[in-house]
């Protein structure tokens, strides 16, 4: 049986990830993003099991119901990892790899689900829970003359009214 650090740690060198070993048992793992700049994975290696934790976002400000929905519904078709709340209401994915399981190929497969749930929907959940936070800070930075780079992805929600207003 090949040592769990050791296929950790040569995986993530050989694909050049940014990681850090906290403990011979412990890594911290950056996956670097598209929408979300980057995401944070803790692998620790347990007695029978390699435990998995990805912090994906905090507690929505509103719509908790859709995106709670939302996050159910999608851990349906995910692999190995599913996304769960902690006590705050804050989005982590979690998941579990049996000791003797664990190869670069199955590490490799589990990196890109978190990579695809956590990045790949961040605008989504991003837009379902903070809508108003979004539509508020554009509308700030707007009349400060600032830059909108990091929202254009959200101009839609500026140039439509708000659900249930006049405009």
């Amino acid at each position: 049986m090949s040592d769990p650090s050791e296929t950790i740690r040569d995986y993530l060198i050989t694909n050049e990830i940014e990681f850090d070993e906290v403990h011979a048992d412990s890594f911290l793992v950056v996956l670097p993003g598209e929408r979300k700049q980057r995401t944070t994975v803790s692998l620790v290696i347990g007695d029978h099991a390699v435990s998995i934790n990805a912090f994906v976002m905090r507690r929505p400000d509103e719509n908790h119901m859709a995106v709670y929905r939302w996050l159910l519904e999608r851990n349906r078709r995910m692999y190995a990892i599913a996304y769960a709340l902690d006590h705050l209401g804050d989005i982590y994915l979690v998941g579990r790899i049996n000791r003797h399981a664990l190869t670069s190929d199955e590490l490799d497969r589990v990196l890109g689900t978190i990579l695809e749930n956590a990045d790949g929907h961040f605008n989504a959940l991003l837009e379902m829970g903070f809508e108003s936070a979004i539509r508020r800070e554009w509308a700030w930075r707007e009349s400060r003359g600032e830059s909108l780079a990091n929202l254009e992805a959200f101009r839609h929600l500026v140039n439509n009214p708000e659900p249930g207003s006049a405009g």
